[in-house]
């Protein structure tokens, strides 16, 4: 199959099923610019992420404590 015959099938697919952006944008910090609402997507992700990782060290610690 040649790379046209690819680029026709994702091309299609992303009219039929209105993809627009990547699925995976918001999973990791990037150099391009998203909107606002992407923006603050991965602010709050990242926030989440650094919290439950604050926890788990708190937790480990306890224990280490405690040992």
């Amino acid at each position: 199959m040649s790379p046209r015959n690819d680029e026709a099938k994702i091309a299609a697919f992303i009219r039929t099923n209105g993809v627009t952006r990547c699925p995976t944008a918001c999973a990791a910090p990037t150099h391009a610019s998203g909107d606002a609402a992407d923006r603050e997507a991965l602010r709050q992700r990242a926030a989440r992420l650094e919290a439950r990782r604050e926890e788990k060290a708190r937790r480990a610690w306890a224990q280490a404590v405690a040992a």
